[in-house]
């Protein structure tokens, strides 16, 4: 009877709140005491989950420090019955038994399909013979001279139209500029003409509001969403459509009806000798007879969307990252302005003609361009799926079905694949003695892909970047703005969460 009286006492000095909360404290030391030494705490029914999403602001540097922390491979856990399972890794050893070792066991898998629907068959979504047709398709037409040559006029024209242009407009009228924002203007202007034939005309003195452009920003923003949240609760926002998944739906339709109608104009204009690729497509394959794909339309959007999205978001980032760094760094900014001037034709006006044969000759900037590819990948993450069991190198065992994100900017950030000064950023890394260009394994340099998934753009964003770069370091002297926050986005792409903020002053060669 003592004890009941004693009971009822300590209920009433304690209400239930107060010894749930001491309850949920006991649970919480408990679970970080046996976890602390884990690369994330697992916790009761949400498992790993909490951890990231308490990391998701600063994602590429949280999973790159626990992959070093971890010899290269973590397993992540989400939620109880959510199947949320991931494999980290960076292992070089892993990435060249996944992309080319047995790559055919690693595909897209259903996940990304789902997540990257929007890509509809493209050759970023696709696997196996939609993939091979996509990329035969594509490789054939990167190779014609027409269209090489078509490829560089339109990069050139852009850039004295309007690049140049908006630069000069800036620095006589003291402006600050956000350089991120112009170079996506930019390479979403170049990406579409070279793919539509058609010039949104984004970049201009008035920089105007593009609702197909913008549509493609908000884009990378949900995928990556779309990656952090469990399935179920993604795809019960895209029922609903409410938050996040309504407002894609809303972008999509924009992207979507945009499309249909150029590829429209396309057709029409048939007949007429384009070396857009959308026009060589329709040729060839109204040509051959060989066309295995039985909604044109549908194809011609698909090839489409994906390539606009390659072609604005990896080359804008990779320019932005770019000029943030060599800005950072005078003397390297010194050796790219002095071998620039080595290699210029001897005329007056020799600055407009940094042609393909002249870019060829920069190494020192093929190299810088190199390195800042190497610590900022536009794509931070590659997601691959397994579809069958198997064991990395690395020792672990794979499931079918599972989950594998291998890291580019953790990659990039090794010290056994890159020395003790791998977080530096040196241009010379990729300097050999005798001046010429240091070839690295794909898997270690990794910023295009391995395997037979190699980027098939890897010398068209090379070209592009060189041609931007010199033509703005020739006319233009960069500097960011003091105290200016450099902050990853959250992203699928490497974006700068706040651009990059600079003042542009005349220079001249």
């Amino acid at each position: 009877m003592t004890f009941l009286l004693n009971y009822y006492k300590i209920i009433d000095v304690f209400s239930i709140g107060e010894i749930l909360l001491a309850v949920f404290i006991f649970i919480a030391i408990h679970y970080w005491r046996i976890n602390r030494n884990t690369p994330m705490t697992i916790w009761p029914i949400m498992g790993m989950l909490p951890s990231l999403i308490h990391n998701v602001s600063n994602f590429p540097d949280y999973i790159n420090s626990l992959l070093q922390q971890n010899g290269g491979t973590i397993i992540f856990e989400g939620p109880w019955l959510t199947k949320m399972k991931i494999v980290f890794t960076s292992d070089s050893m892993n990435v060249q038994h996944i992309t080319s070792t047995k790559f055919e066991n690693y595909g897209k898998g259903n996940d990304f399909e789902e997540i990257f629907e929007v890509l509809g068959d493209g050759i970023f979504r696709s696997d196996f013979h939609i993939w091979k047709y996509n990329r035969t398709l594509l490789h054939s037409i990167f190779k014609q001279e027409n269209f090489q040559v078509f490829l560089q006029k339109t990069i050139e024209k852009k850039i004295f139209s309007s690049l140049l242009v908006f630069l000069d407009h800036a620095c006589k009228n003291g402006l600050q500029v956000d350089l991120q924002d112009i170079f996506h203007r930019l390479t979403f202007d170049n990406i579409c003409s070279i793919v539509l034939g058609s010039d949104p005309l984004c970049l201009s003195i008035d920089l105007p509001e593009i609702e197909c452009e913008r549509a493609f920003t908000y884009a990378d923003n949900t995928f990556f969403l779309r990656h952090v949240k469990p399935k179920f609760f993604w795809k019960l926002q895209k029922w609903l459509q409410i938050g996040d998944e309504k407002k894609f739906t809303e972008n999509r339709k924009i992207v979507d009806q945009w499309l249909y109608s150029k590829i429209k104009s396309k057709k029409e204009m048939q007949g007429e000798q384009q070396f857009d690729l959308v026009s060589i497509i329709l040729r060839q394959s109204i040509g051959d007879g060989k066309n295995p794909i039985d909604d044109e339309n549908k194809f011609l959007r698909d090839t489409s969307i994906n390539l606009l999205a390659a072609g604005r978001d990896t080359i804008g980032s990779a320019l932005t990252w770019f000029f943030w760094l060599v800005a950072t760094h005078p003397i390297v900014e010194a050796k790219i302005l002095e071998e620039i001037k080595e290699n210029l034709p001897s005329r007056k006006d020799n600055w407009k003609y940094l042609g393909v044969e002249v870019l060829n000759k920069l190494t020192y900037l093929h190299g810088t361009i190199c390195e800042v590819l190497r610590l900022y990948p536009p794509l931070p993450f590659e997601h691959k799926s397994s579809l069958k069991s198997d064991v990395l190198p690395s020792g672990h065992k794979i499931k079918s079905n599972t989950k594998i994100l291998y890291s580019l900017y953790s990659v990039g950030r090794m010290e056994k694949l890159w020395g003790e000064d791998c977080l530096e950023f040196k241009p010379e890394r990729w300097i050999s003695k005798k001046g010429g260009i240091i070839q690295v394994p794909s898997y270690k340099f990794i910023a295009f892909n391995a395997g037979p998934r190699t980027c098939l753009g890897k010398d068209i964003s090379f070209i592009e970047i060189k041609m931007i770069a010199a033509s703005i370091l020739m006319n233009y002297q960069i500097q960011v703005v003091e105290d200016h926050p450099i902050i990853p986005s959250i992203s699928v792409i490497l974006h700068m969460r706040h651009g990059l903020k600079v003042n542009v002053k005349k220079r001249s060669i």
